[in-house]
Parts: structure tokens; sequence; C-alpha cells
């Protein structure tokens, strides 16, 4: 005889939720329209050379042969690392201090949002046109 738990039972729905929201957002929710970018934007992003901007992703930063690249390494992997440290350090992921931090009026909530938005420009500003050189 099989028991399964109640823990299990809402661990599944949980899954089923997440594949089903996903499919439905891709899928009903999805717009075909292209995305709308400034001519300064575009004349930026070519001058880097991002010459694709069909799909919400640029082509040329993300696909798989890049992985495997330096470029690639250092925006994933590094990327993916420095996210995963600033979210233990601050405590808490982006969307956490800046829907309920904020919300809440924690101070904490407020330096955080502000140091993520200043560090995301930052980034854009001196790292990415580094890394896409590279």
């Amino acid at each position: 005889m099989l028991i399964i738990s109640i823990a299990t039972v809402c661990s599944l729905f949980f899954v089923a939720g997440i594949l089903f929201g996903g499919f439905i957002g891709g899928t009903l929710f999805s717009n075909p329209a292209p995305t709308d970018l400034s001519t300064a934007t575009i004349a930026n992003l070519k001058s880097q050379g991002i010459h694709d901007l069909t799909g919400l992703l640029p082509v040329e930063i993300f696909n798989w042969r890049n992985v495997v690249t330096l470029q690639g390494f250092i925006m994933i992997m590094v990327g993916g690392f420095m996210v995963g440290f600033g979210t233990r350090y601050a405590r808490g992921c982006t969307s956490g201090h800046g829907i309920f931090g904020l919300s809440s009026l924690q101070w904490p909530s407020l330096v955080a949002v502000i140091a993520f938005f200043v560090g995301g420009v930052l980034c854009s500003y001196f790292i990415l046109p580094y890394v896409l050189s590279l």
C-alpha cells in the first residue's frame, strides 16, 4: 500500500502549477508583437555587436554555443554566482525586498533596492560592454 504524505501532494501540486502556469503564460498570454526599443538603444546594441533584435533575448549572447566561451562563462557562471551571493548577502531577493520589504516600510529593503538598481546600472554601462567585447 502506497502512503503519500500531505507535503508530497502539496509539492506535486506546486510543481504541476508551475508547469501549467508556464504553459499558459507562454502560449495563451504571449504577445506576438515585436519588442519596441528606442533608436538610441538599437544603435547602442548594434555598436556592441548585437544585431538580431527579433526576440526577447539577443541571440548573439544567449545561445548554446556561447555557453562554452569565455564570454558565456562570465555571463552565466560569474553572473549566476554574483546573483546568488547578492541574494544571500542582502538576506532576500530583489522581489522580496522590492515588494514585501518596501510595502512594510523596512529601511534595509529600501537600501537593498537602491543597491540593486545602482548595481544594475553600473553593470550595464561598464561591465556588459567589456564582456561583449571579449
